[in-house]
């Protein structure tokens, strides 16, 4: 309830998270049946980057606006920061969107929203972002307790994204652990996918051990770390991990992931990770192409 993401929008974290976003809708996307998109833990929507409370941390600095002005990004970070460019007016780029912001700018007319968010002041915020568009549904509610009721969505296909303040450290792996449990238990073809900050590598590992066990058939790690995992006095890199991931998204992702360290991080001290940790579904053959047509014989 003490968490503000105003003093971190737009930091290396939500570059990576919301590149992931990005991915994971896009791939929805790929069907023409519509999907439903579940957000337990939306903020305000979108981010005023001269705010007091941006610039008294500058986080955004060393993120988007590293990226901002870079040249020969990959496609996947190009359409993020498209997505980013229409969250703003003209080439004045001071606000910055929120997962709910991205999701909504990348869903279609047939597709829908639910957002949850506890705290009453980013609740009101939110709904004021999304009053006039009738696809978006905000819940001024815990997202853990509503994924029971929201889950599964009458689409009966589509997305969570999990992205709490980790107010609570170990305890909130403990939490999405259980709201996962649940959920895949209600909905196990749904996809799901996590938020997590990473201080000390002793504290993730606990949590990705618990994924291999989930139930889920495939589920992808995606990570981010701009210095060693060794110390919890600093937010040293960021993870994602996508269950019931779509097939290929690792092969998505890998370009974008490689550029980043060296854009965000320090050589040296800067990596990525992408790896499965569980791939269970067997690699899905391309398509046999049809037989060439024969012309009839001549005799």
């Amino acid at each position: 309830m003490n968490y503000r993401h105003a003093y971190h929008a737009g930091n290396f974290a939500d570059v990576l998270k919301h590149m992931v976003l990005v991915a994971l809708v896009d791939a929805l996307k790929q069907k023409a049946t519509p999907f439903g998109y579940v957000d337990t833990h939306a903020g305000r929507g979108r981010y005023d980057l001269r705010s007091v409370e941006a610039r008294k941390t500058a986080e955004a600095d060393d993120g988007f606006g590293v990226l901002r002005t870079a040249t020969g990004l990959p496609p996947l970070l190009w359409k993020w920061l498209e997505v980013v460019r229409a969250c703003n007016e003209g080439d004045d780029l001071r606000h910055y969107p929120g997962s709910p912001w991205i999701a909504a700018h990348l869903m279609r007319d047939t597709d829908s929203a639910q957002l949850c968010e506890l705290h009453p002041e980013e609740a009101a915020a939110l709904r004021q972002v999304f009053h006039h568009d009738p696809r978006v549904h905000v819940h001024g509610r815990d997202g853990y307790e509503a994924m029971k009721a929201l889950l599964p969505p009458k689409e009966k296909r589509g997305l969570v994204l999990i992205d709490p303040p980790f107010e609570a450290q170990e305890a909130e792996f403990r939490l999405i652990e259980k709201s996962l449990k649940a959920a895949l238990e209600k909905w196990p073809t749904g996809m799901y996918a996590v938020w997590y900050p990473i201080k000390q590598r002793s504290h993730v590992q606990p949590f990705h051990r618990w994924l291999t066990r989930c139930g889920a058939k495939r589920v992808l790690m995606a990570e981010l770390l701009l210095h060693p995992d060794d110390s919890p006095l600093r937010l040293n890199g960021s993870g994602m991990v996508i269950v019931n991931a779509p097939w290929k998204l690792d092969e998505t992702l890998r370009d974008s992931l490689k550029v980043l360290p060296r854009l965000l991080g320090k050589p040296g001290e800067s990596e990525y990770r992408l790896s499965w940790l569980v791939n269970d579904e067997p690699a899905q053959a391309p398509p046999t192409p049809p037989s060439p047509k024969r012309s009839p014989s001549r005799r």
